[in-house]
C-alpha cells in the first residue's frame, strides 16, 4: 500500500505541470491563436523561478518570478504575432529556440546549488488519513492550484459571456470583429494567460519536482502540453485526464529502469514521447472528431481594418 501511495503521488506530481501548461494553451488557442512556444515559456519559468527562489530564501516569490517570467516571454510572442502579424507557428518556434538558449545562459551560475522547494500540505487529521490522506490533503500547493486552474478555465469557457466570447473569436475572427469585440485585445489576454501557465509549470519543475537547476529541464514536456490539448478536443477535463494518463507513462518508465525490466533504457525513455506520436496518430484518423472541436480560426492570422 505504501508503495502504491508513493507511485500516485510521483504520478501527480510529474502530471501537474503539463496539466497546467495544457490548460494555459488551450485557452490560447480557443482564442484562435496557436503558440508553439510553451516549451521555451516553461524552462524559462523554470530557471526564473529557480533563480528567484535561491536568491531570495523564499520558494514563494520562486513561484511568483516563474509565473512573471513566463507571461513576460508570451507577451513577446504576443506583440509578434497580434500586432505585426508575423507567422504564429515561425514565431512560436523562435521563441522555443530562445527559450531554450537563454535559460542555458542564465542558468550557469545555478548548476549543482541547492534549491528552495515548496511545503507539502499539511492538515492535521486529514493528513494522516489512510490511503486517501496524503494524497488528498498532503500534496504541494501546485497540485492543488492545477485543479482549480482546470476547474475555474471549464467555468469560464462554458458558463461566462466573456468566455463565450473568446471560443467566438476563435471560430471566427472575422464575425467577432464585425460584431464590435476587440479581437486582439482578447487574444493578448489569452497569450498572457497561457504564458503565465506555462511559467507556473516551469516553477513546479524546479520548486517542486526537482528543486534544482539543470540544463533542458523541461525535457520536451511543452512538446507533450500542446498535443494535449489536442487529445482532450479542447476541453478542459479531457486535459486533466490526458495530463494524468501520460503522468503515468512518465513514472512507469522510470520506475521500469529502476526495477531492471530487460529493455534498452533509451527505449523506456521514450515511451512518454513514443506515446505523445501513438495519440496524435490515432486522433488524426477520426477527422469528423476533430474538425468538430478545432477553432476555426486557429492559427490564422488577424488584421483588424483600418
Amino acid at each position: 500500500m505504501d508503495i502504491t501511495i508513493a507511485i500516485l503521488l510521483t504520478i501527480a506530481t510529474a502530471a501537474t505541470p503539463l496539466l497546467i501548461a495544457a490548460i494555459g494553451e488551450l485557452v490560447v488557442e480557443r482564442s484562435g491563436v496557436l503558440n508553439l512556444g510553451v516549451e521555451g515559456m516553461m524552462i524559462m519559468g523554470a530557471v526564473g523561478g529557480f533563480g528567484a527562489g535561491y536568491l531570495t530564501g523564499s520558494a514563494w516569490l520562486g513561484l511568483l518570478a516563474a509565473i512573471a517570467i513566463g507571461a513576460l516571454f508570451s507577451l513577446l510572442f504576443a506583440v509578434m504575432t497580434l500586432s505585426l502579424a508575423t507567422n504564429q507557428v515561425a514565431t512560436g518556434l523562435s521563441l522555443t529556440l530562445l527559450g531554450l538558449g537563454f535559460s542555458g545562459m542564465m542558468g550557469t551560475g545555478f548548476v549543482g546549488l541547492p534549491g528552495q522547494r515548496l511545503p507539502d500540505l499539511y492538515i492535521p487529521g486529514l493528513t494522516t488519513l489512510p490511503v486517501v490522506g496524503e494524497f488528498l490533503f498532503g500534496q504541494d500547493p501546485i497540485f492543488y492550484i492545477s485543479i482549480a486552474l482546470t476547474a475555474g478555465v471549464a467555468w469560464f469557457l462554458f458558463k461566462t459571456r466573456a468566455g463565450l466570447t473568446l471560443r467566438s473569436i476563435g471560430d471566427s475572427h472575422g464575425s467577432a470583429h464585425a460584431l464590435g469585440i476587440n479581437v486582439i485585445r482578447y487574444r493578448y489576454m489569452a497569450v498572457i494567460f497561457g504564458g503565465a501557465c506555462a511559467g507556473l509549470a516551469g516553477g513546479q519543475l524546479s520548486l517542486v519536482y526537482t528543486p534544482q537547476w539543470v540544463e533542458n529541464m523541461s525535457a520536451g514536456r511543452g512538446w507533450i502540453a500542446l498535443a494535449l490539448v489536442v487529445f482532450a478536443s479542447w476541453r478542459p477535463w479531457r486535459v486533466l485526464v490526458g495530463a494524468y494518463i501520460f503522468g503515468a507513462v512518465w513514472i512507469g518508465q522510470l520506475h521500469a529502469q529502476a526495477f531492471g525490466i530487460p529493455v534498452p533504457p533509451q527505449i523506456l525513455s521514450s515511451l512518454p514521447y513514443l506515446a505523445t506520436i501513438v495519440v496524435l496518430v490515432l486522433i488524426s484518423r477520426n477527422k469528423r472528431l476533430t474538425m468538430m472541436n478545432t477553432p476555426a480560426s486557429l492559427g490564422q492570422p488577424f488584421v483588424p481594418d483600418r
